[in-house]
């Protein structure tokens, strides 16, 4: 059993309203809950969510950073390195 008066009223019926309109009826400790976003509007469950071109970074990354005027082999190792000065 809970201890008496340590736990806050439950709202088994708790309204969710967003943007003034009943959206759902949930489990709370508030009677009633306002919230700004839920999955009815929220772009990911309503498909209208913008997919980015992952691709287009990752080429854009490899542009910035890529060394197209090195040579591979004409950087000396440190053991190559090491023999030229003897």
């Amino acid at each position: 059993m809970p201890k008496a008066n340590i736990h806050p009223e439950w709202y088994p019926e708790a309204k969710v309203y967003c943007n003034g309109e009943l959206v759902m009826t949930v489990g709370s400790t508030k009677p009633e809950l306002h919230v700004d976003v839920w999955s009815g509007n929220h772009p990911f469950f309503t498909g209208t969510q913008k997919i980015l071109d992952a691709e287009g970074r990752v080429e854009r990354f490899r542009r910035k950073y890529s060394r197209e005027g090195a040579v591979k082999g004409n950087r000396p190792t440190k053991a190559k390195a090491s023999q030229d000065k003897k």
